[in-house]
């Protein structure tokens, strides 16, 4: 069994989902359920005795341990975050109490579970943590892309909190011999996606007909990855990666955010077309957040060269594939569009309008 904290939100869901298609090992899934978890993502494995749901919060150390004892797992892979820029903006508390915390704590039930094991599962043992590139700071326009020793300046109460982790993750490697492996990722899209997000957000506003609102002139570039091929790059660590080491996880598809939402609008023209006329009249430019990095880039050469894990989807197929999943999924949109959800987005949107 392999322990999942915060499997219900939607990386985490993904790879829940994408580990019961690919393997029959059970999951043990932790999540407390907070805004962006939803046990609506795993409908589709809600009777499937592989799957252990226990909703919980990864700063409880009593729980921490408990389960670990009960459930033995090899390995854990920690999802688990407050992980919206602008959320952070507005309550960077509650960043620094999941994030780094949380980490802590779930570092030490960890550390303490594993040096209780003997023979090969302690040394099979893995504590995998899921990071982001933010933890980098901004790149210009002509700098090389991320790598795995570039150096860390985080810009946001987000990106910070998720620095402090990895530091955190490291520190545990280096000083007890915790056998743990890190991966840092670029922004990832798809099913599932919580949409105060770039891409959900754009989808679900121009359906309803909404202004589709882009921060300052739209030219923050990102590089996207596919929620699936995030999680087959997680699988790819998890089973092959050397502990102590860090690996970078990237699309190979650096884009700006405007083409991001042109694109949208041109895949939504062909597929729900709207009589009022292209969805792309909706765009409309909006002031830019406070310390909006300009861009990030990932060079995801590291855990090709060593792992021989590469992207399976382009941006154009992946696109594609994340419409489609929208429009034939919007009963989960409903949902999710809850009366917090509007009211959260009247606050960070209310007065950005230029």
């Amino acid at each position: 069994m392999i322990l999942v904290t915060g499997g219900a939100g939607f990386i985490g869901a993904n790879f829940v989902l994408d580990w019961l298609r690919t393997s029959d090992e059970p999951v043990l899934n932790l999540d407390a359920l907070t805004y962006a978890g939803n046990l609506e993502n795993l409908a589709s494995v809600a009777g499937d005795a592989r799957h252990v749901f226990v909703q919980g919060d990864i700063c409880d150390r009593a729980l921490l341990d408990r389960l670990l004892a009960e459930h033995q797992p090899r390995a854990i892979v920690h999802f688990a975050a407050e992980s919206h820029v602008d959320r952070s903006i507005h309550g960077p508390g509650d960043f620094v109490r999941t994030n780094v915390t949380g980490t802590f704590t779930l570092l030490e039930a960890a550390r303490g579970y594993w040096m209780g094991l003997d023979g090969e599962r302690k040394v099979g043992f893995r504590f995998h943590h899921v990071s982001t590139d933010e933890v980098y700071g901004s790149l210009g326009p002509n700098d090389p892309a991320f790598t795995e020793t570039h150096a860390y300046a985080p810009n946001s109460p987000y990106s910070a909190s998720k620095a402090a982790s990895d530091h955190l993750v490291r520190a545990w490697f280096h000083t007890y011999g915790l056998p743990v492996t890190t991966s840092n990722c670029s922004n990832n899209y798809g099913p599932y996606h919580f949409p105060e997000k770039l891409i959900p957000l754009m989808i679900a506003n121009a359906l309803a007909g909404k202004a589709l609102p882009v921060y300052g002139d739209g030219r923050q570039v990102r590089d996207w990855l596919y929620v699936s091929d995030h999680c087959s790059a997680i699988r790819t660590v998890l089973a092959k990666g050397t502990p102590g080491e860090v690996y970078n996880v990237g699309g190979w598809n650096e884009m700006p955010n405007i083409e991001i939402v042109q694109t949208l609008c041109a895949l939504l023209d062909e597929l729900k077309p709207d009589p009022q006329g292209s969805y792309a009249r909706l765009i409309t430019y909006v002031a830019d957040r406070p310390g909006h990095d300009r861009r990030y880039a990932i060079d995801a050469r590291k855990i090709e060269r060593e792992l021989g894990w590469r992207p399976a989807e382009t941006f154009e197929t992946g696109i594609r594939k994340t419409v489609v999943w929208y429009l034939a999924n919007q009963d989960w949109v409903a949902d999710v569009l809850s009366g917090a959800y509007r009211e959260w987005v009247e606050t960070n949107y209310a007065g950005r309008a230029v």
